[in-house]
This record gives structure tokens, C-alpha cells and sequence, in this order.
């Protein structure tokens, strides 16, 4: 116990002597409830929740920035890049894959819409929903979004080393320029369901002008300090590839067959007394 009492003067004297040499100096009674310390514990699941917005950012800015950028692929700045414009190296994968999956079930559902307005009120038709479509829509979107990108990203690396001016892009970047310009074909593929071809190619005329657009104005600065042959045959692929995008999914999802439902078997009533007379 006199030890304790020793070790407790010692500190007090410690302090004494101290407070002497600096007048000024501030104390701090341990005791008070309202002092706090570096490192207090944190209530349970307060470190992932950290750990999360660290990783993924502040929502509001996130949303912003992806707000910003469809606006940006549905009103393309002639002379402006794109990538340059809005993503600025700060690519995301979140954008471009919920495009793509609103993509899928917008054509697929607009597509059975589509074939029961155009055969409503027949007799002879049995409406029956075609799921295979999802699956079919899935692939192709994705497809289109994710290999073309690597294609072009490979082909703009090996172009980049035999020609030092050219611009670079990552295939992240490239993977978020497509994802964006395939937003314009969502309402695309909701008005599609209008049982009008000309309404409808009318329609995908202009969802090809807007998000043809944003892929020449992108990729056109990457390529333009190469051979012109090379250039022009580059962005011509791109938006070949596009158009095969864009008029397949029409005509495969919404230009079907009008007599398609009708079976074969069905004859006229005159058809069936000659047969009975010949036999």
C-alpha cells in the first residue's frame, strides 16, 4: 500500500513540476465523462459500413455522375469526346450493366407486347409467352457490350504501338462508352411496341444517329493519327457492328411473320370436297 502511495506522489510531483516550468499548460482531468480519446470503440458494423462507402463513394455523387453521363449519351456534343467529357478516367461498371439488363427486358417484353397487339381479336390465335427471349436479348446485349469493347481495346493497343500519337483508352473506359450509348434503346424498345414498320424504322434511325454518335465522336480522336485507311475502316466496323445491333433486334423481336401462328393443316372447305370426290 506505501508503495502505491509512493508511485502516486511521484506522478503528482511529476506533474508539479511541470506545470511550474509552463505556467500556460493545460490540464486534463481523466475522470471527466465529456473528454474523449482517439480511439473509442465503434458500435457493431460501423467498420463495413466505413469500409463500403470507401470503396463504393458517396451515393448522391455516384448517382450524379451516372445521371450526367446518360444525359451525355442521349445529347452527344458535336466535337466533344465523350470519354474525355464525362467519364474523365473515372469509368464505372454500375451504368453500363443495369442499362444493359433494363435493355433485355424492355425488348423482350416489348417484343411479346408487340406480337399480341399485331394478332389481338384473331380466332386462330393463342397468345403464349415467349421467355426464350429474355435469354436470347441477354446474350446478344451483353455480347455486344463486353466482347466488341475487347476487341477494340486489343486492336487500339496493338494500332497504339506501331503509331506513338494515338489515343489510348482503357477497356473499362471503352466497356463504359457502349454501355451509356445503349441507354437511347430503352424507350426505343418500349415504342417499338407500336404495330407501325415505319414508325419503327423511323424509330431506330434515330436511336443509330444518337448512339452512333457518341461511338464516332469517341473513338474517331483515337484513331485519326493513324493510317487513314485504318481509320476510316475502324470507325466504319464500329458502326456496321451497330447497325447489325440495332436492325437485328428489330427484326427479330418485332418484325415477325404475321401468318406465323396459323397451322399448316388448315384448309378451305372447297379444298376438302375435291379430296373427297378424288378419293
Amino acid at each position: 500500500m506505501a508503495a502505491v502511495d509512493d508511485l502516486q506522489f511521484e506522478e503528482f510531483g511529476d506533474g508539479a513540476t511541470l506545470l511550474a516550468a509552463n505556467p500556460d499548460a493545460t490540464t486534463i482531468n481523466i475522470e471527466d465523462p465529456s473528454v474523449s480519446f482517439g480511439h473509442q470503440p465503434r458500435p457493431p458494423g460501423s467498420v463495413g459500413r466505413e469500409e463500403d462507402e470507401e470503396l463504393l463513394g458517396n451515393n448522391d455523387s455516384d448517382e450524379t455522375e451516372v445521371f450526367d453521363r446518360i444525359k451525355g449519351s442521349l445529347l452527344p456534343v458535336p466535337g466533344k469526346n465523350f470519354v474525355r467529357l464525362y467519364i474523365r478516367s473515372n469509368p464505372d461498371l454500375y451504368g453500363p450493366f443495369w442499362i444493359c439488363a433494363t435493355l433485355v427486358f424492355a425488348i423482350a417484353i416489348s417484343g411479346n407486347l408487340s406480337n399480341f397487339l399485331i394478332h389481338l381479336g384473331e380466332k386462330t390465335y393463342h397468345y403464349v409467352p415467349e421467355f426464350q427471349k429474355v435469354s436470347i436479348a441477354a446474350t446478344v446485349i451483353y455480347a455486344y457490350a463486353w466482347l466488341v469493347p475487347l476487341a477494340l481495346w486489343g486492336f487500339l493497343l496493338w494500332r497504339n504501338s506501331k503509331v506513338m500519337s494515338m489515343v489510348s483508352y482503357s477497356f473499362l473506359e471503352i466497356v463504359c462508352v457502349y454501355g451509356y450509348s445503349l441507354f437511347i434503346y430503352i424507350p426505343t424498345a418500349v415504342l417499338w411496341i407500336i404495330p407501325q414498320r415505319v414508325v419503327r424504322w423511323v424509330l431506330v434511325m434515330i436511336a443509330l444517329g444518337v448512339s452512333g454518335s457518341v461511338l464516332v465522336m469517341t473513338f474517331w480522336p483515337a484513331v485519326r493519327e493513324d493510317n487513314r485507311r485504318v481509320a476510316l475502316a475502324t470507325i466504319v466496323t464500329i458502326v456496321l457492328l451497330h447497325v447489325l445491333l440495332s436492325v437485328g433486334c428489330l427484326a427479330y423481336f418485332f418484325d415477325a411473320p404475321e401468318m406465323d401462328h396459323l397451322p399448316a393443316a388448315i384448309t378451305t372447305p372447297n379444298q376438302t370436297v375435291t379430296a373427297a370426290k378424288s378419293s
